[in-house]
C-alpha cells in the first residue's frame, strides 16, 4: 500500500492485509467546448441531489465528462449517512466508517488521495451470552464459535452467489431462497438455545431484527467476503485517517461541482426534454438529466412527475435502509476493560465494539435497532448497558439516530425479503432522463461506502448520453 499507513497499533481485527493491485485509471476532463451546443439552454447540465458519497461520486465523473453538474443537499453538510464528528476529544464517525480492500472502489479512492488509514484494536475478550446470563470468552474460543454457526447459516451462499458482484448470475437458485427471512433461516437450523443466541444477534440485529432482514441480504455479504468467516470478520477494520468526511470532502473537490447545502428538494419534473427540481424554499433548477443520490427510504418524500414507478414507490415504502438504526458512542466507566460485548437479537444495544481505553474508562461505539432507546440520553443508554454489564457507567453519550433523520428515514441497507429478486433490477434503471444512486441499490457491497460509489458510478453512466444530445 504504497499511499496507506496503519497506526501502528500491531494488533488488529485483520491479520493480514490483502494487497490491492488494481492500477488507478487515467481521468481525463473535457473541454466545455466537445459537448453539443444545445447544453447552453441551462446553466447546468446536470443536477445531482444529494451530496452523500453517490451524489459526490457521480458528479466528479461527470465532471470528468465535462459536464457542468450542480449538487442539492438537504443538510448543511456533505457526506449523507456518513458524518465525522468529535466526541471526549477523539474523532468518531457517526454513520458509516469502515472500508476495507476487498471493497475495490473506495480502496483505490483511499490510495488515490494519499489517504492514511487507521486500524482499529482487536479485544482482548469478548462478553458473549452463557445458558444463565453474560460471560467471558476468548477472541479465539466466541469467534471460532460463531464463525462455524456463520458458515453453517450460510452454506448455501456459493450457489446462490456464484459471482458477488452480480446478485443475479443465478437468479433461479435466489428466487427459491429470497423470500425467507433470517428468522426463517434461523428455525430451520435447529439450534441449541445457546447456539441461536450465539448466531441471532450476528445475523438478525444488522437488519433491524431477525424478523425484518432478507436471509439473502446476509448471504451476499458473506459471498463477497470469499464465503470465508476471517474475512467476514475483518471487514470492520480499517477507517480513513481523516475520517469520512475528509474523503468525502477529497471527491467534491475533484468534481468542482456548484453546491447548494441547506437545499432540501420538494419536487422533480421530467418533461421529455428537460428536467426542472424546485426545492423547499422555492429555489427551480432545470438541466438536460437528473441524478437523485438520495436513500430510497426518501424517494417517496420528493414530488415526481412523471410519479415514481409502482416499484419504487413500493422500495420506499417498504425501506431499504433500516428505519431504526441508531449509532452511539459512549465512554464507559467499567470492569469491562478492551472486550467485544455480543448481545443475542432483540436487546435495546445489540453491539459494542471497544476502541480506545482511557486511564479510567473506555471509549466504545455501539449499535441499537431499538426506536424506544434515547441514544443522547446518559440514564437510558445506562439502563440498557446494564442488562448486559451491570457495573457499567455511562460518563457520556453521543449517538445519532439515523431513523429519526428526515433525509435518511433509516441506516444500513439490508434488504428485505423478496426485495432482491423483485425490485432491485428495475430501481437500477433510470426513469426518463431521471437516475438514481445510493449504496441501497447497489449490486455489491450495498450497505457500505463501496456501494454508494458502485452506484454513483453508473448512475453518471445513465445520464451522460442525455448532456450530449
Amino acid at each position: 500500500m504504497s499511499n496507506t499507513t496503519l497506526s501502528g497499533r500491531p494488533l488488529t481485527r485483520r491479520g493480514v492485509l490483502t494487497a490491492v493491485t488494481a492500477a488507478a485509471a487515467a481521468h481525463t476532463i473535457l473541454r466545455p467546448s466537445q459537448a453539443s451546443a444545445t447544453r447552453r439552454r441551462h446553466a447546468y447540465d446536470v443536477i445531482v441531489v444529494g451530496a452523500g458519497f453517490a451524489g459526490i461520486t457521480a458528479a466528479r465523473d461527470l465532471r470528468r465528462k465535462g459536464l457542468r453538474v450542480l449538487i442539492l443537499e438537504a443538510r448543511n453538510r456533505i457526506g449523507g449517512r456518513t458524518w465525522t464528528s468529535t466526541f471526549q476529544g477523539e474523532q468518531v464517525e457517526m454513520g458509516g466508517v469502515w472500508v476495507d480492500p476487498m471493497q475495490t472502489h473506495v480502496w483505490q479512492e483511499i490510495e488515490d488521495q494519499g489517504i492514511g488509514l487507521v486500524a482499529d484494536p482487536a479485544a482482548d475478550r469478548t462478553l458473549f451470552p452463557t445458558a444463565t446470563g453474560f460471560g467471558y470468552f476468548s477472541p479465539e474460543e466466541a469467534f471460532g464459535r460463531q464463525g462455524e454457526l456463520l458458515t453453517q447459516f450460510c452454506e448455501q451462499a456459493p450457489q446462490v452467489f456464484s459471482d458477488p458482484t452480480d446478485p443475479m448470475a443465478q437468479a433461479d437458485v435466489l428466487r427459491l431462497v429470497d423470500s425467507y427471512s433470517i428468522r426463517d433461516r434461523l428455525n430451520a437450523m435447529g439450534l441449541s438455545t445457546l447456539d441461536e443466541k450465539w448466531l441471532s444477534g450476528a445475523t438478525g440485529g444488522l437488519g433491524g431484527g431477525s424478523d425484518r432482514g432478507a436471509y439473502t441480504q446476509f448471504l451476499h455479504w458473506w459471498a463477497l467476503c470469499n464465503y470465508n468467516a476471517e474475512q467476514y470478520y475483518g471487514i470492520n477494520t480499517y477507517r480513513p485517517a481523516g475520517g469520512m468526511t475528509g474523503l468525502a470532502q477529497a471527491i467534491l473537490t475533484e468534481a468542482a461541482a456548484d453546491l447548494r447545502l441547506n437545499s432540501p428538494v420538494r419536487s422533480i419534473t421530467d418533461n421529455g426534454r428537460e428536467v426542472t427540481v424546485r426545492t423547499r424554499a422555492g429555489m427551480s433548477y432545470t438541466a438536460s438529466s437528473v441524478v437523485v443520490a438520495v436513500p430510497v427510504n426518501v424517494w417517496n418524500t420528493i414530488d415526481f412527475a412523471p410519479g415514481l414507478s409502482l416499484q419504487r414507490r413500493r422500495a420506499s415504502s417498504e425501506t431499504f435502509g433500516v428505519p431504526g438504526a441508531q449509532k452511539l458512542w459512549l465512554r464507559l466507566r467499567t470492569s469491562l476493560g478492551n472486550t467485544y460485548v455480543h448481545t443475542p437479537d432483540g436487546y435495546p444495544v445489540d453491539t459494542l465494539v471497544p476502541i480506545k481505553q482511557f486511564a479510567d474508562s473506555q471509549l466504545m461505539v455501539g449499535f441499537s435497532n431499538d426506536r424506544r432507546l434515547n441514544v443522547n440520553n446518559v440514564a437510558q443508554v445506562e439502563r440498557a448497558v446494564r442488562l448486559v454489564v451491570p457495573d457499567a457507567r455511562v460518563l457520556a453519550v453521543k449517538g445519532q439516530n439515523w431513523g429519526a433523520d428526515p433525509y435518511a428515514r433509516g441506516g444500513w441497507s439490508f434488504r428485505r425479503p423478496g426485495q432482491l429478486t423483485g425490485l432491485l433490477d428495475a430501481i437500477q434503471r433510470p426513469q426518463g432522463r431521471i437516475s438514481f444512486a445510493t449504496s441501497d441499490i447497489a449490486s455489491g457491497w450495498s450497505g457500505y461506502v463501496e456501494g454508494a460509489i458502485e452506484s454513483g458510478l453508473r448512475a453518471a453512466e445513465q445520464v451522460t448520453h442525455y448532456a450530449f444530445r
